[in-house]
């Protein structure tokens, strides 16, 4: 694959960087009477995200679910890579749920002045059955037009199981016609996050004109909270996974897959990455057509284990910044949204960062405070994304390894 490479004035995260130092400088200078001129410009991108939600999520689940086609041994390949998507991802949430209430990053932060006066009244299901109600919708027109995330991805991991029990002709079709609108859909979000470093200035200068470089001390708590999630996750639980799921030995892995984490730290993409991942997993991990043909493309679209860590420890985040406490039975819901939300996650540059609304809209954390909070976390996104793509890529690639050796291939990761 081609690498095209911008000039350094066009790439995206050097422009979001200049922003933020614009707009700090910006709403220092000009305090909250400037702030107030320009926060229209961050309400505006965050509105912009906040429109793509819904088609990006239902495009991208019922494109890759029913993407895996049908055939002998299917079922088995199936189950074997869904569980360990779901396994992967389980423990990465797990992970960042556990960092994120040690560090409290958002305990005592003021990213905006306005941020304590309403409180949301959060929702909390009174027993299981309640939480399991919420997950199948009565309506799915009407969970989309209400943002009900989590009904709304229950159903589309549902219609794409069913495109694939289809007849051949059928399934063709509709797969045709939701993967031509998942690319749309990518489309539109890049055209959308190159809008970023404008509404990054609108949200910094609103920030500090308000509140002072105080903010920044929470910002940098919770870049250390996400980091430290991902590499945990990435140096600890995932070669635990290939030991004991695999048997293989993780520093043979980490040095097969060195040229696509590399590819995927510098792209911000899972599917910019795809192609290099598969030739590693060919050809230096070892794994055969067969599984690598399955599992990557899935995974690509489906296994987000840095992006669900993301998403968790975000929203905690910014109910820890509102004061508001989460319950054990909250947090589970943040878990489970942050688990499904996962799947929608397109393999795009900072998607994770417009379905963290998903996670937060579980618990009824809404409102212009939220908005505005989770605008001022895209201006330091751009190195977490790079973090959470790379860890992405090799949870991937240890799933096709793990599989690999499932199904009996002997030759993973020998050398």
């Amino acid at each position: 694959m081609e690498i095209v490479h911008e000039p350094w004035y066009r790439r995206l995260h050097l422009q979001i960087f200049a922003a933020m130092a614009a707009g700090t400088v910006a709403g220092l200078v000009g305090g909250a009477e400037f702030a107030a001129k320009v926060a229209w410009l961050g309400t505006l991108f965050v509105s912009l995200l906040k429109m793509i939600i819904v088609p990006l999520v239902l495009t991208s689940i019922i494109a890759g679910v029913s993407s895996v086609g049908r055939g002998a041994g299917l079922g088995r390949l199936f189950g074997r890579t869904l569980g360990y998507y779901v396994l992967s991802s389980l423990l990465a949430i797990l992970v960042g749920l556990l960092f994120v209430n040690v560090i409290r990053p958002g305990v005592g932060a003021d990213l905006t002045t306005a941020a304590h006066k309403d409180l949301p009244v959060l929702d909390s299901p009174t027993d299981i059955g309640s939480l399991l109600l919420r997950v199948v919708p009565t309506n799915v027109a009407k969970a989309a037009a209400e943002a009900d995330m989590l009904g709304l991805i229950f159903f589309c991991i549902l219609f794409g199981l069913a495109i694939t029990a289809l007849p051949d002709e059928p399934q063709r079709l509709l797969r045709q016609v939701f993967d031509a609108a998942f690319q749309a859909m990518m489309k539109l979000t890049g055209w959308i996050i190159r809008f970023a470093p404008i509404g990054v200035f609108g949200l910094i200068a609103r920030v500090v004109g308000d509140s002072g470089v105080e903010a920044f001390r929470a910002l940098g708590l919770y870049m250390l909270t996400i980091a430290s999630g991902l590499t945990v996750h990435l140096f600890v639980t995932l070669p635990l996974l290939l030991i004991f799921l695999g048997r293989i030995n993780p520093r043979i892995h980490f040095r097969n897959m060195l040229e696509p984490l590399t590819m995927a730290f510098s792209t911000s993409s899972s599917a910019a990455t795809l192609p290099v991942t598969i030739r590693a997993v060919r050809e230096k991990v070892g794994v055969s057509d067969r599984v690598t043909s399955f599992v990557l493309p899935m995974g690509a679209t489906v296994n987000m284990d840095g992006t669900a860590l993301y998403e968790c420890a975000g929203a905690l985040f910014i109910a820890q910044v509102l004061g508001a406490e989460l319950t054990l039975v909250q947090q589970g819901i943040v878990v489970m949204t942050a688990l499904l939300a996962s799947i929608g996650a397109a393999a795009v540059p900072s998607a994770g960062l417009v379905i963290i609304f998903l996670v937060t809209e579980a618990v009824n954390l809404r409102g212009p405070q939220v908005e505005l909070i989770i605008g001022t976390m895209f201006a330091i996104d751009r190195p977490l994304d790079m973090y959470r793509t790379a860890v992405n890529v090799f949870s991937d690639s240890c799933g096709a390894a793990i599989i690999a050796r499932a199904e009996g291939e002997e030759s993973v990761d020998t050398a």
